[in-house]
């Protein structure tokens, strides 16, 4: 059991989460996109949210700015989160700008405040779960595109709700975090996308 939990942090990683929800939206949205802007959309992603925070990661272990993957303490994760905050604004600005797909600009939009609010806990010495931030912003933005575009992903939600939960038990079996943590994580990612949903709902 105790493997089983540690590995849905992993699957389940914070890095991961943009890029899932990017995925998830082109597979739901009933706009016609052509096929090679999405691959050249999905590539792009990969490779700002996902390759480029692990090499910025072992740069930043090389002049030993951060000690490990998990950023323990809160002064360990101030760097990375700035990193991610520039990436983020990046992909906003570059990738999904608003005048393309703004459903995807407010939702990177939505992740880049939440980014801010760790960033902001972390100078302040509290330590929020980002898994819970990831995974809530996601949940949100896939109830969003279910009553944006009118479709019934009822059972994808129920099933991401279960994977929440399971993300918030295995943070606690690790001892990463407490209860309070989760639940603050869970608000931060959740809040900005719900406020953020006015623009484009």
């Amino acid at each position: 059991m105790s493997a089983i939990l540690k590995s849905i942090s992993y699957i389940f990683h914070p890095l991961l989460m943009p890029f899932l929800g990017v995925v998830f939206y082109f597979s739901k949205s009933p706009r016609f996109i052509p096929l090679p802007i999405i691959k050249a959309k999905l590539f792009s992603l990969a490779l700002l949210t996902i390759l480029l925070p692990i090499l910025l990661f072992f740069v930043l272990k090389k002049i030993r700015k951060i000690n490990t993957i998990y950023l323990e303490t809160t002064e360990e994760r101030i760097t990375p989160l700035i990193l991610n905050c520039i990436i983020i604004f990046l992909v906003a600005q570059r990738v999904l700008p608003s005048h393309e797909i703004i459903e995807l600009y407010f939702f990177f939009i939505g992740i880049l405040l939440s980014t801010l609010a760790c960033l902001i806990l972390s100078i302040l010495k509290f330590k929020v779960s980002i898994h819970m931030v990831a995974s809530a912003g996601i949940l949100m933005f896939f109830i969003a595109i279910s009553i944006h575009f009118n479709i019934n992903i009822n059972g994808t939600i129920a099933l991401f709700i279960i994977i929440l939960g399971a993300i918030a038990t295995s943070r606690l079996h690790l001892n990463a975090h407490t209860y309070i943590e989760l639940i603050i994580g869970f608000f931060v990612g959740l809040i900005p996308q719900l406020i953020l949903v006015n623009y484009w709902l």
